[in-house]
């Protein structure tokens, strides 16, 4: 193992990974005090080869890093994908490609939901991960020779657990499967965090037009503030702050102040303005313009449906040995529910083979589940 401190190692280790096909990935970062996560180490192994990168290293230029993650001949394989890919996108403006995620592959093919790395590691290599280090700070330097061993074990890890998925995926006529689920994982639009759409990740519910449009100003100012100052969102105001704001929508300095989910004195703040102004842009909004404001479902016979869409959710789920987070999520069947057309994962591809039409002949009747021998089972219906 390899400690990379300058770019003329990095430079000389990625032309070397470089012409393999493919390769295994992982960061260590911090985002507990920050917006965006700071970038500590970055380790990657190749079928003969394991390198641990000091991105923090005084005058290190990633560049050689960034250009292996964008290198279309070599395939790069991560575990839980998503904020590794967040990192790089932030930092250089590329999105990883072509990518496995083997967390994803794992779901595919019956591991469970969003299965941990170490049950990964374990379950198919026999070995139990070294977890002391998880939580360790990673922007301390110098790295320790137990922090190094931690980093490298990994991706080295990593190398036997994709060899393992990629086969049972070939064997099962799956891998298409997964490269559909990749091709989200590798859109620019799943890291491109546009404050308009903040609005959207809050679970506040709103009633009126006049609510969500406070609500979206609101939101929107609070992850500009976010971004610019780089800290968390929670730092700046915290979810239900945003909710009991869009709900009061206080128009002045002295009904902000009553709002009892705000720390005494926030009004008298530099961000008191700015959110009063908020307010009054949502509330100046022409409804009209406005997102539909979705009723809750589940009233009368949607619900039922839903009840036993889920049903046959878990039942195909064990019976092909597919994790059921990834045919459908309650959204889904919710939708489904509602809409033999819902634009849904699961009445598309694969999905709609495996589970899709089968719901809709649930739903319509044409098929009927019944209880065999303690078993849920599904009877066809004339």
């Amino acid at each position: 193992m390899d400690l990379i401190t300058t770019t003329d190692q990095l430079a000389a280790v990625c032309a070397r990974l470089a012409k393999h096909p493919a390769i295994t990935v992982d960061t260590e970062f911090l985002r507990e005090t920050t917006y965006y996560p700071l970038l500590c180490v970055v380790q990657m192994a190749s079928a003969e080869d394991a390198v641990v990168v000091d991105t923090l290293a005084p005058g290190i230029d990633l560049k050689p890093f960034f250009d292996l993650m964008a290198n279309d001949d070599v395939l790069k394989v991560f575990h839980a994908a998503r904020q590794d890919i967040e990192i790089v996108w932030h930092r250089a403006g590329i999105v990883p490609h072509p990518i496995f995620d083997t967390q994803v592959a794992a779901m595919v093919l019956g591991y469970g939901d969003s299965i941990a790395y170490d049950q990964l590691v374990e379950r198919i290599t026999g070995h139990r991960p070294d977890k002391t280090h998880r939580f360790t700070d990673w922007a301390r330097r110098p790295l320790t020779e137990e922090q190094l061993h931690y980093a490298v074990s990994d991706v080295t890890h990593l190398r036997d657990v994709f060899a393992a998925l990629d086969a049972d995926l070939k064997k099962r006529g799956r891998s298409d499967w997964v490269s559909e689920e990749m091709r989200v994982l590798t859109s620019p639009k799943t890291y491109d965090f546009d404050p308009s759409s903040a609005w959207e990740r809050l679970k506040t519910r709103v009633r009126k037009p006049k609510e969500l449009a406070v609500l979206m100003e609101v939101a929107a100012w609070r992850e500009q503030e976010a971004q610019s100052r780089d800290v968390p969102r929670s730092r700046v105001l915290k979810d239900d702050t945003v909710g009991d704001i869009a709900t009061h929508a206080p128009t002045s300095l002295e009904r902000l102040a009553g709002l009892r989910s705000l720390p005494k004195g926030f009004d008298r703040s530099k961000w008191g303005a700015d959110i009063v102004a908020a307010v009054q842009r949502g509330l100046a909004r022409d409804p009209a313009t406005l997102p539909k404001i979705e009723k809750p479902r589940g009233n009368g016979n949607g619900a039922a449906i839903v009840e036993l869409l889920k049903v046959l959710l878990r039942m195909t789920s064990e019976r092909h040995a597919v994790a059921s987070k990834v045919i459908a999520t309650v959204d889904d069947l919710e939708q489904i529910a509602a809409d033999d057309h819902a634009d849904v994962g699961a009445l598309q591809g694969w999905r709609r083979e495996l589970f899709g039409e089968a719901a809709l002949a649930l739903k319509h009747g044409r098929l009927a589940l019944a209880i065999e021998k303690g078993k849920v089972v599904r009877v066809d219906r004339d």
